[in-house]
């Protein structure tokens, strides 16, 4: 083998026989057809590689080519793909339609010649991949870059390509095939991507809000910085796992619903939304949602104080529309130029034109058109000036009419001083206008005819007996009326420079001035009354009738001193005849206590006594029937022991969970026999109904009273509807029940009877008032329904025409939880027991209260610790001695109350229970109803089943 020069520039080897032929002798010897027929077809390159002058070319014509060289060339040219050929000692070059593309501007002067001659300025790169191919090893590249020179300047590629050996038959290397692919579009684009995504992690990290990336599964793939700072927790607890199971309480439905919408339509959307954090404190974040190729992109804000910000701001807008529309001025506010922008509703009542056609300068079409000239001049001036604007004129009123008001304004000024708003407001002053036109009539008429009636005028101050005046709006007196002396004792002398309040009685001094002030914004007084000092120090009542004048009140004053008198008089033999006929009430209320109460203790006593003597006869089998008998009384004398108390509204109540749909199920029955068969009965229960905080047996008796008075107000027959709703107060409402805003629920008895006046339904809850017969009621119903009503926390109220009926409706404040239905009592020997050590104190006043309970409690295993008053008892539970449970009476001698006694022991025994067991007039003592935690009340008569179940319940509590 001869050496030759390699590739690199250095030596390399080729075999002996290397087959390089000589070319024909000229074109005619040979036929392309016949000699290039493995070059047919082809595209471009083919016809240029079948006309091509190969004379110069070191492969030689291709009629001379070997099998191996025109197998590749063949392939080649039959491929799409980029492709090219390599052969002989100088790597002469052949290549196809596809490689001509990346070839650019050195196509197609680079079919034939040599490899290195046509890529000089990557030749360096490629070397070692063409002597490892000339060598008869394949290789292979991806994404290789290089610089390359193809269109006259030098431009920064990639490919990816494989360098293969090409043999001859006897498995000689006789050149190289390449099939090459351009990467740099795609390479450049990924790399620009990269960057992108890049940028786009920075500027998340970098970002002041939160963003989550959910995939198709709602699953977080990746949550910035921001975002783990609003979770406060680590990035495993929240990446990774399920955006339901991350946030499962947080209201998924909107926002699910939103995220499953930005998926399918593939469009971004934005919702404000409410999240619960772990730690239970909920925020308001606005949420955008994108779609991304993952899924969602959500982007996320805190936007709490915007929210809070926005409430505030509407119940800011909503006091001050309230408080503008209750006043009787109309209110209108204006911006800095003038521009009408805010009517309050009595603006619209007083025009009644439709809102906001007069905004802006519109407003000049009300105004009379005499007046709109000079209104416009005097309110452009204040615009220039900011100086207060004030001017009466005339507005159209809603009748058709033009009434004269008073419209004033005020600027609103910023911290710089510039003027932002406008407030103002219009007043009716027509009645004024007329009067003062009426004094300015009379003072030009006067002046007129000033010498004629001169004597008459002066005839008229001096001889009325009505006490006339004029003075200053600072009360200086200008001028009086002789009836000043003659009514008060004060001459012209005293009064004429002084200050009329100097006179008015100290009761009366800031109604005086109010009344004044009054004047002084142009009102006439009618009928305002006070009193004034007499010469001798006593007063008189004096009703007055003023008129305000540009500077001056003109007033006149009249003596009604008697008729105040004779009033007082009559208000007091009214009193008196109301005391009467309440204590002819209580006479027939007592009188039926007594009656009832003297039953009960027959029944009480009688059975006792019999028991007493069957006993000792040893006829125990009727032992149990005066037992019974003996109970039933106890219970009707506490019933109405009760019932007196509601009466007195200082009852011990037992609110619980009620469910009051049914509470009247339980009762119709009863309250249909009881009104009788003349009376239709229909029930009417909302669905869904709030459960009601409330004293069921109370509740009973209110309904039952109810249906009662419903039925005597029906003497014909008729229907009484029973009826329940869920009631939600606003402001409005709840001020019109005079109740707090917020939740209740309704129940209204409604009767088709004769109804009540405005009069009777207003002194309906006083006590002993009533409009029934005497000996048919005593007025003591209604009174305690209202005491009922206003201790629970709730409110009634009555709705009546004369002829159309009554609906008297009881509201009462929603309870927010279920109604757990209460179990029966055990029987007292099957009560729970003590457990070793436990010790009960038990203090009351009543010996016979004390045993009972201290049998009860060493019946039960409890050791029991007496004490007969409240010192007595307190020194117990500040010894050491063990107690865990107090048992106490609230109305206690010796000094302190029950709760006192609780509240004492509590500075030292800070945990202590206590039972409090109290007749119902001692609830104020306990505390109106509100007890610490740890405070139980057990009103008396009790059950010893229910204190033996209520001690258990308190100390295992």
């Amino acid at each position: 083998m001869a050496p030759t020069e390699s590739l690199a520039g250095g030596k390399t080897t080729l075999p002996a026989a290397f087959p390089i032929q000589a070319p024909p002798q000229s074109m005619s010897e040979t036929s392309p057809s016949t000699t290039a027929a493995f070059l047919s077809g082809g595209g471009q390159m083919g016809e240029r590689m079948r006309a091509n002058d190969w004379s110069s070319s070191p492969l030689g014509w291709p009629e001379t080519w070997p099998q191996a060289l025109r197998s590749v060339a063949s392939l080649m040219l039959g491929s799409r793909f980029p492709m090219f050929a390599a052969w002989g000692p100088d790597l002469a070059f052949v290549y196809n339609d596809a490689y001509a593309e990346i070839l650019g501007d050195k196509h197609p002067a680079a079919l034939g010649r040599r490899f290195r001659e046509i890529w000089p300025e990557i030749w360096e790169a490629i070397t070692p991949f063409v002597d490892s191919a000339m060598a008869g090893e394949a290789t292979w590249a991806e994404n290789l870059p290089f610089t390359m020179n193809r269109h006259g300047y030098d431009e920064q590629t990639t490919f990816t390509f494989s360098y293969s050996p090409i043999r001859n038959e006897d498995g000689t290397v006789g050149g190289m095939f390449c099939s090459c692919t351009e990467t740099t579009a795609r390479v450049r684009a990924e790399e620009a991507l990269r960057a992108s995504e890049a940028r786009a992690s920075g500027l998340l990290e970098g970002m002041g809000e939160g963003f989550m990336l959910l995939d198709q599964d709602f699953r977080i793939l990746q949550m910035n910085a921001e975002g783990l700072r609003l979770e406060e927790r680590p990035p495993d607890q929240v990446v990774g796992r399920s955006h339901w199971e991350v946030y499962p309480g947080s209201e998924a439905m909107p926002i699910g619903q939103m995220y499953l919408r930005v998926m399918r339509e593939r469009v971004s959307r934005t919702l404000e939304h409410r999240y619960v954090w772990p730690d239970g404190h909920a925020v308001w974040l606005e949420v955008r949602a994108y779609p991304h190729p993952e899924g969602l992109a959500l982007f996320y804000r805190d936007v709490t104080e915007r929210r809070e910000r926005e409430d505030a701001l509407r119940e800011a807008e909503a006091r001050f529309q309230t408080i503008a529309n209750s006043i009787d001025q109309m209110v209108w506010s204006t911006r800095a130029d003038g521009y009408h922008d805010y009517y309050n509703q009595r603006w619209y009542d007083f025009t009644g034109v439709p809102a906001g056609t007069t905004d802006g300068a519109a407003w000049e079409g009300i105004v009379h058109p005499d007046d709109r000239e000079r209104t416009w001049e005097v309110w452009s001036a204040s615009l220039a000036s900011g100086e207060p604007y004030r001017i009466e004129y005339r507005l159209r009123h809603h009748t058709g009419q033009h009434r004269w008001t008073l419209g004033r304004a005020l600027p609103m000024r910023d911290a710089t001083g510039q003027v932002t708003r406008w407030f103002g407001t219009c007043t009716d002053i027509q009645d004024i206008v007329e009067a003062r036109d009426v004094l300015a009539r009379s003072r030009e008429e006067l002046e007129g005819l000033v010498t004629e009636r001169t004597a008459d005028r002066d005839r008229m101050w001096r001889l009325s007996t009505d006490i006339m005046l004029v003075a200053r709006y600072d009360a200086t007196i200008e001028a009086v009326n002789p009836a000043w002396t003659t009514l008060l004792g004060w001459d012209e002398r005293d009064l004429v420079g002084g200050a009329f309040m100097d006179l008015v009685h100290p009761d009366d001094v800031a109604p005086t001035l109010a009344e004044v002030g009054e004047l002084s914004e142009g009102r006439t007084t009618l009928r305002f009354e006070n009193r004034y000092r007499h010469k001798d120090g006593s007063y008189r009542w004096l009703s007055w009738t003023a008129v305000p004048a540009e500077d001056r009140i003109h007033a006149v004053g009249r003596d009604v001193t008697a008729e105040k008198e004779a009033a007082q008089a009559l208000a007091e033999t009214e009193e008196a005849l109301r005391q009467s006929q309440k204590m002819e009430a209580v006479g027939q209320l007592t009188g039926g206590i007594a009656h009832d109460f003297n039953n009960l203790l027959t029944g009480i006593s009688g059975s006792l006594e019999l028991l007493q003597t069957r006993m000792s006869q040893g006829r125990l089998t009727e032992i149990d029937r005066y037992m019974t008998a003996a109970q039933g009384a106890a219970k009707r004398a506490a019933a109405l022991t009760h019932r007196l108390l509601a009466f007195s509204r200082r009852q011990t109540l037992e609110p619980r969970p009620t469910d009051v749909n049914g509470l009247i199920h339980g009762m119709e029955e009863l309250i249909r026999r009881t009104v009788g068969p003349a009376v239709h009965i229909e029930v009417v229960g909302a669905g869904g109904l709030w459960p009601a905080l409330v004293d069921p047996g109370q509740l009973e008796n209110a309904l039952l009273n109810l249906c009662i008075n419903a039925r005597d107000a029906m003497p014909e027959g008729g229907r009484i509807t029973v009826e329940t709703a869920n009631r939600w107060l606003d402001h409005h409402a709840a001020r019109e029940r005079d109740l707090p805003p917020g939740q209740y629920l309704s129940l209204c008895v409604t009767d088709t009877g004769t109804g009540m006046s405005a009069d009777v339904v207003a002194k309906a809850f006083d006590p002993f008032f009533t409009t029934k017969p005497i000996g048919q009621g005593t007025g003591l119903g209604l009174s305690m329904i209202y005491g009922f009503a206003k201790q629970s926390g709730g409110q009634v109220r009555i709705y009546s025409e004369i002829g159309q009926g009554t609906t008297v409706c009881l509201y009462l404040p929603r309870h927010h939880g279920d109604v757990s239905a209460a179990g029966d009592l055990p029987d007292l020997a099957d009560a729970p027991r003590a457990e070793p050590g436990e010790t009960v104190l038990v203090v009351d006043d009543e010996p016979s209260v004390r045993m009972l309970v201290a049998e009860v409690l060493e019946d039960l295993g409890y050791a029991a610790i007496e004490a007969a008053d409240g010192p007595s008892g307190l020194r117990v539970l500040q010894s050491d001695a063990r107690v865990d449970l107090l048992i106490t009476d609230v109305g206690l001698p010796g000094g302190m109350n029950g709760r006192q006694v609780a509240d004492a022991a509590r500075v030292t025994r800070p945990g202590l229970k206590v039972l409090f067991i109290t007749g119902y007039a001692e609830n104020a003592a306990v505390g109106n109803g509100y007890l610490e935690p740890g405070m139980q009340v057990l009103t008396k008569p009790f059950v010893m089943e229910a204190l033996a179940s209520r001690i258990r319940d308190m100390i295992e509590a």
